[in-house]
């Protein structure tokens, strides 16, 4: 799949740019606070209806403008599609013409696979960033885990708000409870089955980068009804104490080894760093495998990443994607395209 042009309207610093994109490589350079990343954003708001930089529809709106729009062509199995998003007072998303009741119907038409420099901390930071990256993954890829998750969280909700209320109904919880499990289990099964995958696939890509054996791990309470059950029992009195509940998905975590150590504890910078972008060449296969088609690769300020060599080396190893590139100086590659980004507009 790949996409075909971006149309942006009083979007951060662009008050009307049309961009028409190939299907192999797009390099977007120039100096920093340009505008480059928020070409980046505009194609993840359009995939997930939601921005990776701020929660904060406003911000993405230009100052002194009343609305924000986006509008996306993109070809799917041999089919056009088009996106469009529009930022007022509220979020206003249409999917080829027709207005989306929910973001999670979105989801999964435009299939994207991110990487930027605040990725490290995928690993770096706590298990909530682990949890969101395989959120993004499968949810691109599968709308029930969407739906259960929405339920599970629900749920939670519901749960924490009678502990916090402080209400002595200990039936009442173990409905809570079952229901957790039920959505819980669910999750769990698609997430486990995802590991797997990456698993099956980041050996191999991670040889192509360095000869380390890596390894993942993925760490659940949700796996066993019997124990979750009765873990919620067991922690249900400091629950009730701390008014939130401190057993579910919404805990689960995975790890990466790189030759048996953990690497966010153990790993060096640069190990880290290899490590999550293995971990993101296999979300890149995984959706291959999933839909038939390579997804499109978004990779902002790349070259603080990698060298310049290292990049021209990772870009001729890439086939069939269509590749969205941030950076601060041109790259000649083969197959590649080159806008240079001054201020919110495009002059080359």
């Amino acid at each position: 799949m790949y996409l075909k042009s971006i149309n942006i309207q009083n979007f951060r610093n662009y008050e009307q740019q049309t961009i028409n994109l190939s299907k192999d490589i797009n390099i977007f350079y120039g100096d920093n606070a340009q505008g480059k990343t928020n070409i980046i954003e505009s194609i993840f708001l359009m995939a997930f209806g939601k921005s990776f930089r701020t929660n904060k529809d406003k911000e993405m709106i230009m100052l002194s403008k009343q609305f924000a729009k986006i509008n996306g062509e993109y070809e799917k199995k041999d089919r056009m599609g088009e996106i469009e998003i529009l930022l007022n007072n509220k979020k206003i998303v249409s999917h080829n013409g027709i207005k989306l009741k929910k973001l999670s119907e979105l989801v999964g038409n435009l299939n994207i696979v991110i990487f930027t420099p605040n990725d490290i901390n995928i690993l770096r930071e706590g298990p909530a960033e682990r949890r969101k990256f395989l959120d993004m993954m499968i949810g691109q890829l599968k709308p029930r885990y969407l739906y259960n998750l929405s339920m599970y969280n629900k749920t939670l909700e519901q749960r924490n708000s009678f502990l916090k209320n402080k209400v002595e109904n200990d039936e009442m919880l173990e409905i809570w409870d079952e229901k957790l499990y039920e959505y819980g289990k669910i999750i769990n099964n698609y997430r486990n089955d995802f590991i797997q995958k990456i698993s099956q696939k980041i050996q191999g890509i991670h040889d192509t980068i360095t000869k380390e054996i890596i390894e993942i791990e993925y760490l659940s309470d949700c796996n066993n009804k019997e124990e979750f059950i009765k873990k919620l029992k067991a922690k249900r009195a400091i629950d009730k104490i701390r008014g939130y509940t401190s057993a579910g998905i919404h805990r689960d975590d995975f790890k990466i080894y790189i030759d048996k150590k953990e690497v966010n504890i153990y790993g060096s910078q640069g190990q880290n760093r290899t490590a999550v972008l293995s971990l993101k060449l296999s979300e890149i296969e995984i959706i291959k495998d999933d839909i038939g088609e390579y997804p499109i690769l978004l990779l902002d300020d790349f070259m603080s990443e990698l060298d310049e060599k290292r990049i021209k080396n990772f870009l001729t190893n890439i086939k069939n994607i269509q590749v969205i590139i941030t950076c601060t100086k041109n790259i000649e590659i083969e197959n590649s395209t080159s806008y240079n980004i001054q201020n919110g507009n495009i002059i080359a």
